[in-house]
């Protein structure tokens, strides 16, 4: 497919997008400076309370036997001292050096108790310090500003600072409500989140037009739960039934996705049976969730000949192989071609007339162009929103941009004409102005009550 848009169409979504972000940082977020104040007091005590528990485990007394008045339990280096060289853990993940892993998903695996607490803690302390404290640091007269960049991020997509705030955590529900909480409209007023759906996995779709995966973004089929099915070996999955929905939430997060962005089986293993609560090494009956006919995964996965993790992941091999050279074969060529493309040319062009050069590894290769357009589809949605209040003078104001969602401080009677404009932009505007988009975008739209905070929509 010709690729129309040129580096000059590429500066004029930049130039564009910045005013309209520039008017975003100006409206400002309102900051409920009360509630961060109690807050924060509310998780110092909470605070205290762990590190007394930690303090009475047999890991700190080790650890602090070892580093003494050094005993920091916010050093990753000296955790995994005491994990790996004390204790003499194995690892259930290695970074890249070969040495065992301190991320969250390592540490939750060893399930230990005294690990669980710490990582407690470190949760506690990041919402006060990185988020809260931030807020309250960076507000005047009660509004926040964040400053949005188009220029420092290699994928051409925005980053924010000062407060960051595309970094109030999503993946873990209790830190994301705790830090929306903070946020409240104007009085009057109500929060509305737009969100794209599973923005970046179409746009990959206007890339390397893969037929089965066409198939599944118009409706034929569920990816996820083909997949749950082939990963779990079972015959049929109704994601009604809570126990399936779980099998079916792990291939979406702990396969396919990670598979999209360059993850390898391994890894997808250990993040499955975290998911179905499947320990280490070998599987004893009655482990795991429990399915729907009163037995667990582990025995339904033991009548499959698969008793343990190693055989779990020597299957996980045989279903990521499958994966791309079956199922997703076209798009297999596509990510070989491209890297190919690179080579030749030590560049890359977007379909929206931005170039990545450099150096680069393979995944960022195939994942650059993907991630960028996908911005670029709402930063150009965010522009014409931001034209559509300029020109009807509305009340309501554009306040913010997260990963794939856009906010808004609006007025609850011009709803529904933010609503309907917005619909006209996805479904007629972008694919007008970009033709290589192939496949129906679509928008969520959130709306949290008036006076109410960005903690749950209504």
């Amino acid at each position: 497919m010709k690729i129309k848009a040129t580096q000059a169409d590429a500066y004029r979504l930049v130039h564009d997008g910045v005013l309209a972000l520039a008017r975003a940082e100006r409206a400002g977020i309102r900051l409920d400076t009360g509630y961060c104040d109690r807050k924060i007091r509310h998780l110092s005590r909470r605070i205290n309370h762990q590190h007394k528990q930690l303090q009475e485990t047999k890991l700190y007394k080790q650890w602090e036997r070892i580093f003494r008045d050094k005993t920091n339990i916010h050093s990753n280096n000296q955790l995994a001292h005491m994990l790996y060289k004390v204790l003499k853990l194995e690892p259930t993940k290695t970074t890249d050096t070969g040495q065992g892993s301190t991320d969250e998903d390592a540490l939750r695996r060893l399930g230990l108790p005294e690990v669980d607490i710490l990582l407690a803690i470190r949760k506690l302390c990041k919402i006060k310090s990185t988020y809260l404290t931030a807020f309250l640091r960076e507000h005047t007269a009660g509004y926040l500003h964040p400053v949005y960049h188009l220029h420092t991020v290699k994928t051409y997509r925005s980053s924010s600072a000062e407060p960051n705030f595309q970094n109030i955590p999503k993946r873990d529900r209790d830190a994301m409500q705790i830090c929306r909480r903070a946020i409240i409209p104007r009085a009057g007023n109500t929060l509305v989140e737009a969100d794209f759906s599973a923005l970046e996995v179409n746009i990959s779709q206007c890339y390397h037009h893969d037929p089965k995966m066409l198939e599944y973004l118009t409706g034929a089929g569920d990816m996820h739960a083909d997949m749950a099915k082939q990963i779990f070996i079972l015959d049929e999955l109704d994601k009604t039934i809570p126990a399936y929905n779980t099998l079916r939430q792990a291939a979406k997060n702990g396969f396919v996705f990670p598979q999209f962005y360059g993850d390898y089986y391994l890894n997808n293993a250990h993040s499955l049976c975290d998911w179905a609560k499947l320990p280490a090494g070998t599987w004893k009956a009655g482990a795991g969730i429990e399915m729907p006919d009163g037995k667990h995964i582990s025995d339904h996965l033991r009548n499959q000949g698969i008793k343990s993790f190693d055989r779990f992941a020597e299957h996980m091999n045989t279903v990521e192989n499958d994966f791309w050279n079956n199922r997703f074969a076209v798009y297999n060529n596509w990510r070989r071609s491209w890297v190919e493309q690179y080579r030749r040319r030590g560049y890359l062009r977007m379909h929206t007339g931005f170039v990545c050069s450099g150096i680069m590894r393979r995944n960022e290769i195939i994942n650059y162009p993907i991630q960028g357009s996908a911005f670029h589809c709402l930063l150009l949605t965010f522009i014409e929103l931001d034209n559509y209040i300029q020109r009807k003078n509305l009340r309501s104001k554009l306040i913010g941009q997260i990963h794939d969602s856009i906010l808004l401080d609006a007025d609850p009677d011009e709803l529904p004409g933010i609503k309907q404009r917005l619909r006209t932009i996805v479904t007629k505007t972008l694919p007008k102005r970009w033709p290589w988009i192939v496949v129906p975008l679509e928008i969520d739209v959130d709306v949290y009550g008036v006076d109410q905070s960005w903690a749950t929509p209504t």
